[in-house]
């Protein structure tokens, strides 16, 4: 059995959306009159408030205390505790940002959308784009009989995850891959869109409420994604995440139009 090479060439596609796209919003936002430095704001905020202190709280949460296998062995309660924990972590670090290193940055509205762009970029970059590029390169190895090289230290349970990767890049159709393409660009669409209304929920005393709305909004978007792909085809769930998408962006460009300083 091999891996199909369309298989390994829309993960390529895929990837190279991931790290494109960042860098092409990155230059627009720039030539719109944004500064760069919300953009790596974002991408560090990602990193600290997602990768780090949420997965700490994953830890804790879902391995070590006893409500971690009811957690685990619901759908619904998995869909809302990770949809809240995603809102709470990275909707406040977003409101954490704005209000402390990008203070001085609250002047130029345009700066929401540089943030938006760095933080769902660094998430696409590391979450899709470095994940596939590590696939097409087993991929190779499974289609040249190498796979004892991946095998070697592999025990016991990691040898039957490391195997599960290989009979998954095998039996994957390989359009499924291009809906990582579609995801990518709702996740980021929504992340630019959140900080929207965190941005001027920060900026605005009077429009703190955004802030929490934010959050539940962040928190019923993943919730929601959860519940989805145990009752639908993927396609079916990328088609519904879309929907979504179009909905926050239109939610967006109104407090945008109301608060922008134009």
């Amino acid at each position: 059995m091999s891996v199909p090479i369309l298989s390994m060439v829309f993960m390529a596609l895929a990837a190279l959306f991931c790290f494109a796209m960042p860098i092409l919003l990155l230059i627009y936002y720039r030539k719109k009159g944004a500064d760069i430095l919300p953009f790596f704001i974002g991408c560090a905020v990602f990193v600290i408030f997602a990768l780090i202190l949420e997965s700490l709280m994953h830890q804790l949460v879902l391995k070590v205390l006893p409500v971690g296998k009811t957690i685990l062995g619901n759908t619904l309660l998995y869909a809302l505790y990770g949809g809240l924990a995603a809102g709470i972590f990275e909707e406040t670090g977003r409101f954490l940002a704005f209000k402390t290193v990008l203070k001085k940055k609250l002047g130029n509205d345009s700066n929401a959308l540089m943030y938006g762009a760095g933080h769902g970029g660094i998430e696409a970059i590391l979450i899709v784009g470095l994940t596939y590029i590590g696939n097409i390169v087993i991929s190779m190895l499974i289609n040249a009989g190498q796979t004892d090289l991946l095998m070697v230290t592999a025990t016991g349970e990691v040898a039957e995850q490391v195997q599960a990767v290989f009979d998954s890049l095998i039996t994957t159709a390989p359009w499924t891959y291009l809906l990582a393409i579609v995801e990518r660009a709702v996740a980021i669409t929504t992340h630019i869109c959140l900080s929207v209304l965190v941005w001027f929920a920060a900026k605005k005393s009077g429009k703190f409420r955004l802030f929490p709305l934010a959050i539940l909004l962040h928190a019923a978007l993943d919730g929601l994604t959860v519940i989805l792909a145990a009752r639908l085809p993927l396609w079916g769930v990328e088609g519904c995440l879309v929907v979504m998408a179009v909905l926050l962006v239109l939610l967006a460009c109104s407090v945008w139009r109301r608060n922008a300083e134009m």
